[in-house]
């Protein structure tokens, strides 16, 4: 249930005052037709209601029943957040996100669905807003009911989702920070590989040198666009692929895996107006990595005092 009170500034007609709250036409119909209500001070009412300053709106969305074309994955799930709207699940490397044509079995949408379904949670569609390579760990923010989805969506795709990433590179970049302004596409010939190219879709990643190593460099990158493999990608293109990635360079004795953590996620909260940031800790295999490439040192100094983290580093 959706709760708002009306303002001196508010829209009067309830259809009005609801699209100002960011609820849009096809959320509304869905209500109007698919099982919810619209209530004003306890009354259900019409969307064509007359408002008056003080009036207390309510929203009551459709159940929303988990779909039986998902799979149920009865292994854990790591949740580092969790509130009435949104969950954040730390996402262990080598866990798709969501099913595909391809892969319909174990993923963090099919535990998170049973998850939801064991806590009897009121909706149990599984809405995913944002996603991660399989090979790479870190958070993935998932909404609770359609409302919540569409909200947190729209700042994604306004960029004021923050999503930044730990990643270890090879070698030393020249310019210590700086912004990686270079379209991405399709490789010809490969359905998977993506490469900087002309013709490609616009992508964008800002990113800050952390730590030099002898051989690698330890950097906090920050998405301002959403493509496949865009950080893997924009790296690559620097000359500085990631320690780890054998689809853009080589396997790494140190690791199985591409050297990226999703450690960061922040957002001003559209349902308390308050600023919301969750860090997610490194894993341990990219802690191993670091500390067998002699960064010991800088694990137990910077990222104590970071709390495991470099909000705020872009």
């Amino acid at each position: 249930m959706m709760y708002w009170q009306v303002g001196a500034e508010d829209a009067k007609i309830l259809r009005d005052f609801l699209k100002e709250r960011g609820v849009s036409r096809r959320i509304i119909g869905r209500v109007k037709f698919h099982g919810g209500s619209f209530y004003v001070n306890g009354r259900k009412v019409h969307t064509r209601e007359i408002l008056e300053v003080g009036d207390e709106v309510k929203m009551q969305l459709p159940i929303e029943e988990a779909n039986e074309y998902l799979y149920t994955s009865p292994l854990p799930i790591s949740i580092v957040f969790e509130n009435e709207h949104y969950l954040i699940v730390d996402k262990p490397a080598g866990l798709v996100t969501t099913p595909s044509s391809r892969y319909r079995g174990d993923t963090v949408a099919a535990r998170v669905k049973n998850y939801l379904i064991k806590k009897d949670a009121p909706h149990q569609i599984v809405h995913t807003v944002t996603r991660l390579d399989r090979y790479t760990s870190g958070a993935v923010l998932i909404a609770k009911n359609m409302f919540v989805h569409s909200m947190l969506a729209r700042l994604l795709e306004q960029n004021i989702l923050t999503r930044e990433y730990i990643a270890v590179v090879k070698g030393h970049l020249q310019k210590k920070e700086g912004t990686i302004d270079a379209p991405i596409g399709r490789l010809d010939r490969s359905i998977i590989e993506r490469v900087v190219c002309e013709n490609g879709q616009p992508a964008r990643t800002s990113y800050r040198v952390l730590k030099e190593l002898d051989d690698i460099s330890i950097v906090a990158a920050r998405l301002h666009t959403g493509r496949t493999h865009q950080i893997r990608v924009h790296f690559k293109a620097l000359g500085h692929p990631i320690v780890g990635d054998d689809l853009y360079d080589e396997t790494s004795p140190f690791i199985s895996r591409q050297a990226l953590h999703c450690y960061y996620l922040a957002f001003l909260d559209p349902f308390t107006s308050k600023n919301f940031e969750q860090i997610t800790p490194l894993p341990e295999d990219m802690c191993h990595l670091i500390k067998q490439t002699g960064g010991t040192q800088w694990l137990e100094e910077d990222l104590r005092k970071n709390k495991n983290g470099f909000a705020s580093t872009l």
